[in-house]
């Protein structure tokens, strides 16, 4: 029984930080520990995460620790407040376990994420990570700013920081991922990272699966020049299947982006080597898609449109199938 699918996209996901608060308060379990990873100084629990785009600020990382969470990220996080794209921005389809948004990165902005971040414990149950990007207001020749400024505001709290740059939903963005202009870019937001206090804080950068093949062989050969430490593969897709409900603007997550993530996720991996952290998303929807994961060369793996249809108990589920199969 799933009484969220009942509500529209938009409502559920406006009272979701409520009712994973209320859920979270009858939970006392320790997070589940199965195939645990320590990498970079970091120790996770286990392979299974929260991906980007669900909680945006930060308000309820210590609830998705009391559902088992492996790691959390969090985010997309801009310098300055911004609403979302106007008009319709979520939808979902249940026939193909598939979900559309065109949220935009909206958030409350980068000093209430502080804010949030060091209202945790000293002790973190998991590793957290901190998805950054720009205002849509900041041209791409400026985008390096909003970065930095980022990273300079949550300084010594995020244990890495998500390069996102592949969301289709601020216009103009994936440019940054063309090779001519990605060098130039990702080495200003890896010397920035190098100038503050906690310079050895881990960068990965999110990909994009509508690029193609050759293009991201160079951008992750130009990343891996550059000194990047990970790749998280896949952001949202524009493409669409045949009969798709969904507009053609618009990010689709869910079982429609399973294949072509797959398909990124072996590209990464053979491109970035075996000493670059590669974290899969995109279409992750059962726990045998998370041990394919893991089989075809993830080190970690995300889920967020599993959330949608099957709920905040997914992390649970997938720590007890992998316990009974070791």
């Amino acid at each position: 029984m799933k009484p969220w699918l009942w509500l529209s996209p938009q409502f559920a996901h406006d009272i979701a930080p409520l009712a994973l608060r209320l859920g979270a308060a009858f939970k006392t379990d320790e997070i589940p520990i199965w195939k645990p990873l320590k990498w970079n100084g970091l120790s996770f629990p286990n392979r299974l995460g929260l991906a980007g785009g669900v909680d945006k600020d930060g308000e309820s990382i210590e609830e998705w620790w009391a559902y088992g969470v492996g790691f959390v990220e969090v985010g997309t996080i801009t310098p300055r407040a911004q609403g979302p794209n106007p008009g319709v921005i979520m939808s979902r389809d249940l026939p193909s376990k598939a979900l559309w948004n065109k949220m935009g990165f909206p958030g409350r902005g980068v000093d209430i994420a502080r804010e949030n971040f060091k209202d945790l414990p000293p002790r973190r149950r998991t590793p957290v990570f901190a998805n950054i990007g720009k205002n849509r207001d900041t041209s791409n020749d400026d985008a390096v700013k909003d970065y930095a400024a980022c990273m300079q505001t949550l300084d010594g709290l995020a244990d890495a920081f998500v390069v996102n740059i592949s969301s289709p939903n601020t216009t103009g963005l994936r440019e940054l991922l063309q090779p001519r202009r990605f060098q130039k870019f990702l080495g200003g937001v890896l010397a920035a990272k190098n100038k503050i206090e906690s310079s050895n804080t881990p960068v990965l950068l999110k990909m994009s699966p509508d690029a193609e093949d050759s293009d991201l062989q160079s951008v992750i050969k130009i990343a891996c020049d550059l000194g990047i430490d990970g790749f998280i593969a896949t952001n949202t897709t524009l493409a669409r299947e045949h009969g798709s409900p969904f507009p053609p603007e618009g990010g689709v997550s869910g079982s429609p982006l399973a294949a072509r993530s797959k398909e990124v996720l072996q590209l990464v991996r053979d491109a970035a080597g075996p000493r670059k952290l590669v974290v899969s998303v995109g279409g992750v929807m059962t726990p045998l898609d998370v041990r394919e994961r893991l089989d075809l060369g993830a080190d970690l793996v995300q889920i967020y449109s599993a959330l949608i249809f099957e709920g905040p108990g997914f992390f649970k589920h997938v720590a007890r199938e992998m316990q009974s199969q070791r």
